[in-house]
């Protein structure tokens, strides 16, 4: 039903938007010649197409209203997921024992910062102001 209800609204805003362009900027309508008196007649447009206007803007606002009722009683779970916390150690400085390989820079920064680390920190970990 959702589905269906989305698919009228998108048809109703594309003729919303055919009928908005086809008056004319002044407020007149199409403009089209015919018969003075008949309905295609200057006249007669502007007051066919203000009317189709006035009908498919309330079929638009009743139709977004329908579905922003429809959304919000599909009863979706209202707690938060808090799945992403993590519960980890902070990162520490690699051991002494912790071989080299070849000339990595990485590995060469670890290696420095690791002699760095000053004597008070457990574990030889490295802290995060440096």
């Amino acid at each position: 039903m959702f589905l269906f209800v989305t698919v009228l609204q998108a048809i109703v805003a594309a003729m919303l938007v055919g009928v908005i362009l086809m008056q004319k900027s002044e407020g007149g309508g199409l403009g089209v010649g015919g018969s003075p008196s008949g309905m295609m007649s200057a006249r007669g447009a502007a007051d066919l197409l203000t009317r189709t206007t006035s009908i498919l803007a309330v079929l638009f606002v009743a139709l977004s209203i329908t579905l922003a009722v429809m959304a919000a009683a599909e009863g979706k779970v209202e707690t938060i997921d808090q799945s992403l916390q993590r519960d980890t150690a902070p990162i520490s400085a690699p051991a002494d024992d912790v071989p080299l390989v070849g000339d990595d820079p990485l590995a060469a920064a670890a290696a420095a910062a690791a002699e760095e680390a000053p004597a008070d920190s457990p574990d030889g970990a490295v802290p995060l102001d440096q």
